[in-house]
């Protein structure tokens, strides 16, 4: 099998439990207006359609209302006030990333989440100098399914598509990185609406959590070298 010498991630539903701090502030929010808070397990099916889609479910209004437009500024500020407050790595996910760079293979992330709230975080979660490439909208013209950014991405890493693995948790990410000419991995752990299935999606591996994906990667790696 082809060696891989590269893996670019997704940030939140894949590296990133971004939930957490999303359902803190809407839980604010609705508190400060009188209304019943939302339990996190409700929030996590909309979180990987933004921002908006998440106001629109929590506040029970339509996406395009002004109301959810004046919302949706108070939640932006809110959130970039403190990006990663509650935010955490996915459990098993440090220990990726460190046998990652233990065998000198360099990871990055590539997410449609602007980078002046990507950046932050990864200070936040001391992963700024660890993080070989970070792709945010701002350093592309077309964002993911688009494949720009993942090619970006590799230019940044010395490394061609076709040595680099895409790991995400939306159908998105798994045709971003099919366009851009990569092996995929999907993630089913990630936030992903009830109505989709991962299995769909048609991505060259799917993991249904953390310990799966260490496994595959440790699989894939030595299948290389044998």
């Amino acid at each position: 099998m082809k060696a891989f010498h590269a893996v670019l991630f997704d940030l939140d539903g894949t590296l990133l439990d971004s939930a957490l701090d999303f359902h803190h502030i809407i839980a604010q929010m609705l508190q400060q207006r009188g209304r019943t808070s939302l339990d996190l397990p409700e929030l996590r099916p909309h979180v990987s359609q933004g921002a908006r889609a998440m106001i629109s479910a929590a506040f029970q209004l339509p996406a395009e209302d002004a109301e959810t437009d004046r919302l949706l500024e108070e939640f932006l500020t809110l959130y970039g006030q403190q990006p990663a407050q509650h935010s955490r790595l996915f459990d098993g996910i440090e220990t990726i990333l460190s046998w990652l760079e233990a065998r000198a293979i360099p990871w990055g992330i590539v997410t449609n989440k602007p980078e002046h709230f990507s950046r932050p975080i990864l200070t936040t979660l001391g992963l700024d100098q660890r993080c070989a490439s970070l792709i945010c909208p701002e350093q592309v013209t077309h964002t993911k399914p688009d494949p720009e950014a993942l090619l970006l991405a590799c230019r940044e890493l010395r490394r061609t598509p076709a040595e680099t693995l895409y790991v995400g948790d939306h159908r998105r990410d798994i045709e971003a990185g099919q366009r851009a000419g990569m092996r995929t991995i999907a993630c089913g752990y990630g936030y992903i609406p009830a109505q989709d299935d991962p299995a769909r999606w048609h991505s060259t591996h799917l993991v249904r959590d953390t310990q799966e994906l260490a496994r595959l990667l440790e699989s894939l790696y030595l299948e290389s070298r044998t």
